[in-house]
Formats: structure tokens, C-alpha cells, sequence
């Protein structure tokens, strides 16, 4: 493997800003103590139903007192034919580029607390050297703990709480949320490498995935964005409001809501199937693997479809 640390490069005031943040600037020496920042990571282009993770990475960096830590070498990492980034033509000339940045940030939560948030294009290439790369940094600074969240299309109802799936690398983070999978075998991520070996390396990692319903998983879902930065305030003690986000819940619910209640039988129908399935595995408190429960409900693809096809016929999706 060619050496990680050529992957990124520091900005000139990262290790003055992190000395003051932490009290710390260069190598800690080992593993995380208790003392250490926070990571959260999100990458582009990998699942992500109702933007869960980009709407949650968009909130945080809202934060003017943010600081650029490191860069990643994004002409490196990112294949620009497989994702052409944008450009825009003003009349005559090209007026911008919109280059892929993969990006280490110093933020501050709502009460001044730091930590770190990592971010950009999912890499396409190199996928081993990044996650070196990302160890090295959290060696550095000592992380404590890295988070990763997404979204992922569930056979839920939207009249009902956002359920989340945690993983990581210890049961008492992971904590008492129920669970809704077995052992499967899925096409792998950068976020979900980078959180394998960094528990490999003995660090503590944890991820959220947000169940968004099949047929919002292509809008913005601000439900399940606050639904993530909730467990994420819950697992770190960092203070994450959000409050623009959960102004948009009622908004949303109810442009849904009359999506649903102006379009065909067939469409109330399957909600209403989702909402049955749901309360009663809900109400099943001994129940280990919550798709357990058999029932003739219409597939993701069928619900998904019947959506679609009404939004199509009305002109406009939900403005979510």
C-alpha cells in the first residue's frame, strides 16, 4: 500500500485550532481516551434514502465557526466520468466548477463543545489507504469515538416514529434498540469499511441507519435526519437541535398526508397495510427479529411505484 498520509494534507491553521479545541495538536501515542473528540462521517453516493445523512451534514456545517482541519485529494479518490461533477455556462464562458471535496472539519455543537466532522464524495478507488489514511487522523487526534449515519428504504409508514438500526463495536454503545436484522450479506460502503477497520484497530465506532419509507426515500426526509442527530446526542453528549430541520417535520408530514389522502384506494391501502404491520411488531416486546412477522403486504417496489405514479400524474412530488 502506498504511503496514506499522501492522501491528505493539513490547512495551515488545522494543529493550532485542534490545540485549542482539545488541548492537544499532534500524535496522541495509542487509543482513544475518554477525553478525545468526537468523529462523525458521512460520504456521498452511497445509500441514502430521504437524504438522511446530507440533510444532517448540511445542518452541521451551518456552523460559522467551523474550520477546515485537512483535505483529502479528491482528484485522487473520485472517479469524475462515474460522477461528472457540475459546471455552470453563463451566456458565453464557464462560470464555475463545483470540484468534489472530501473534506475534515473542526465544528462546535449548540453549547461550544468541538468535534469533528468528516465529509464529501464517497472515494471510488482506494478504498484501504483512505480507511489508513482516516486511522492515522484518528490516532492524531485522539478520537474517542466515530459515528456514521444514513438512510435505507423500509417497509414503514410514515405516520409512524423513524426506527433506526445501530451497529458498532460494542454492545453498550449499540444500546437497547431493537433489532430488525439478522445476519445478511450487502454490497459494502466506504463508511461501512472505515467503521470495520477502525474497530479492527481497537477504536469505538457506531453507526445509525434511518428507516425511511419506501416511498419518501427519494425526498428529503427531515424526519429521519432528526431521528439520527437525536441517537447521535444520545451516544456522544453533543448538542445537536436541529431546529430547522424539525420545523419541517410538520410541513412534510402533512404534504404527504395529502398526497396520500388525494390519490387511489390501492395507495391508502398499502399505507394503511404498513401501519398495521408496523404496530404489531411494535407491540411484540419479546421478538428478536422484527421482519419476522409474516404478513401480505405489497412489495417495496409496488408501494414505491403506486407513489411515484401518483406524484407523476399530479406534476409535483411532496415539496420535501
Amino acid at each position: 500500500m502506498l504511503d496514506p498520509q499522501a492522501l491528505y494534507a493539513f490547512e495551515p491553521q488545522a494543529l493550532a485550532a485542534v490545540e485549542a479545541a482539545f488541548g492537544q495538536g499532534g500524535s496522541t501515542g495509542g487509543s482513544t481516551g475518554a477525553a478525545g473528540p468526537v468523529l462523525l462521517h458521512f460520504f456521498e453516493g452511497f445509500m441514502d434514502a430521504g437524504d438522511t445523512g446530507a440533510q444532517v451534514v448540511s445542518h452541521l456545517l451551518e456552523d460559522d465557526g467551523r474550520v477546515l482541519l485537512a483535505r483529502f485529494d479528491a482528484d485522487r479518490l473520485v472517479d469524475y466520468r462515474a460522477r461528472r461533477p457540475t459546471m455552470v455556462f453563463d451566456r458565453d464562458r464557464w462560470a464555475s466548477y463545483d470540484a468534489p471535496a472530501i473534506d475534515l472539519y473542526l465544528l462546535h455543537d449548540a453549547v461550544g463543545a468541538p468535534f469533528l466532522l468528516l465529509s464529501g464524495p464517497e472515494p471510488d478507488v482506494e478504498w484501504e489507504r483512505f480507511a489508513a489514511a482516516v486511522g492515522q487522523l484518528v490516532e492524531r487526534f485522539g478520537v474517542r469515538l466515530a459515528v456514521n449515519f444514513h438512510g435505507i428504504p423500509m417497509g414503514v409508514p410514515h405516520t409512524r416514529p423513524v426506527g433506526l438500526t445501530p451497529h458498532g463495536s460494542r454492545e453498550d454503545l449499540i444500546g437497547l434498540y431493537p433489532r430488525w436484522f439478522e445476519k445478511v450479506q450487502v454490497p459494502a460502503s466506504v463508511a461501512a469499511m472505515l467503521e470495520f477497520r477502525l474497530a479492527e484497530a481497537g477504536h469505538d465506532v457506531l453507526g445509525f441507519a434511518a428507516h425511511v419509507p419506501h416511498y419518501l426515500a427519494r425526498t428529503a426526509y427531515p424526519q429521519a435526519a432528526v431521528a439520527v442527530l437525536e441517537a447521535v446526542q444520545a451516544a456522544t453528549g453533543l448538542v445537536l437541535p436541529g431546529a430547522a430541520m424539525r420545523a419541517r417535520q410538520d410541513e412534510v408530514r402533512a404534504d404527504v398526508d395529502q398526497q396520500i389522502a388525494e390519490g387511489d384506494g390501492e395507495l391508502r391501502s398499502a399505507v394503511a397495510g404498513l401501519e398495521q404491520q408496523y404496530d404489531a411488531v411494535a407491540g411484540a416486546a419479546n421478538r428478536e427479529n422484527l421482519l419476522a412477522e409474516p404478513t401480505d403486504l405489497p412489495s417495496a417496489d409496488e408501494l414505491g411505484r403506486a407513489f411515484e405514479e401518483f406524484l407523476a400524474e399530479q406534476g409535483d412530488g411532496p415539496d420535501a
